[in-house]
C-alpha cells in the first residue's frame, strides 16, 4: 500500500451491484486509505435496499439524489459535481469510481489530466471506452465476497486457465512486449519493471480480471516464459522466443 494516499470512492448505486463492495474496499486498501466514501442514488427507491444495508458497516455516506425529471439521471450529474468538488478541494490523491456507466468517461479523463489516478470498478457490461480510460479497471464480478452475491459469483469463472490465457492474443502480445522492452542484454527482465511497463502502457489492465491477485502470478500461469528467482525474492522472466 502506498503510505498516505487518500482515495475518494464515489459509487453510482443506480447501475452497479452492492455485492462487491467488500472486495472493492479490499482492493483499494492496496493503494491507500479510502477516507471519502460517497454512495449516490435515490434512497427512496426500493431497488437500493441492498446498498442501504452496506452503508453503516462500511462507513459509506449516502448522497440522496431525487429523480426530479423522468428520463434524466440525476445521479450522474450529482456524482460529477461531487468529484469536481473533491478534485478542487486538494484533499484527495486518487479517485475510485464504482459504476458501469460510460457517461463518466469524460470525468475520468478530466481527473487524469489533473494528475490523479482513477480506479474503475464496474460490471462486465461496462462499455470499453470507460474501461480503457481508468487506471486500472476491475470487473466487480471478480470481487464478489458477500453471501448475497454468491449466486452471482458462481456464474463467473475462477482463475483463467493456461489455455484461455494463451488464446487471448491481446494479453499475450502485451506480456511479450513488456518483457522485450524491459529485458537486459541477457534477455532477462525484472518482474517489477515488467509490471511498471504494463501499467504505463495499458493503464486499465488488472490481473484481477483474470482471477490472479498479482501480475507475476498471471505470467506464471501462462507458462510462456522462463522464470527465475534471484536472491530468494527478486523475480526475473525471459521469453524463450525472444
Amino acid at each position: 500500500m502506498q503510505e498516505g494516499k487518500k482515495i475518494a470512492l464515489l459509487i453510482d448505486c443506480d447501475n452497479v451491484s452492492h455485492t462487491a463492495i467488500e472486495g472493492v474496499l479490499e482492493e483499494l486498501a492496496n493503494h491507500g486509505t479510502v477516507n471519502v466514501r460517497h454512495a449516490h442514488g435515490d434512497w427512496n427507491n426500493p431497488s437500493l435496499s441492498g446498498w442501504a444495508k452496506k452503508l453503516h458497516p462500511h462507513a459509506i455516506r449516502p448522497m440522496q439524489q431525487f429523480a426530479y425529471t423522468s428520463g434524466k439521471n440525476a445521479t450522474d450529474s450529482a456524482m460529477i459535481i461531487d468529484a469536481m468538488d473533491l478534485l478542487y478541494s486538494g484533499n484527495i490523491d486518487a479517485f475510485a469510481l464504482m459504476t458501469s456507466d460510460s457517461d463518466f468517461t469524460p470525468l475520468v479523463l478530466r481527473i487524469l489530466e489533473s494528475g490523479f489516478p482513477v480506479y474503475g470498478f464496474g460490471a462486465k457490461k461496462t462499455p470499453q471506452p470507460f474501461v480503457d480510460s481508468c487506471s486500472p479497471f476491475i470487473y466487480i464480478e471478480n470481487l464478489v465476497t458477500s453471501p448475497e452475491g454468491e449466486a452471482e459469483k458462481s456464474k463467473q469463472p475462477g482463475k483463467t486457465t493456461k489455455s484461455q490465457l494463451r488464446q487471448d492474443n491481446a494479453l499475450v502480445r502485451l506480456l511479450r512486449t513488456a518483457v522485450a522492452q524491459t529485458a537486459g542484454d541477457d534477455g532477462w527482465a525484472n518482474m517489477g519493471q515488467v509490471a511498471s511497463y504494463i501499467s504505463n502502457n495499458n493503464s486499465s489492465f488488472s490481473s484481477v480480471n483474470y482471477g490472479f491477485k498479482r501480475t507475476s502470478d498471471l505470467i506464471r500461469a501462462t507458462e510462456l516464459f522462463n522464470v527465475e528467482l534471484r536472491n530468494g525474492t527478486a523475480m526475473y522472466i525471459r521469453d524463450p522466443k525472444g
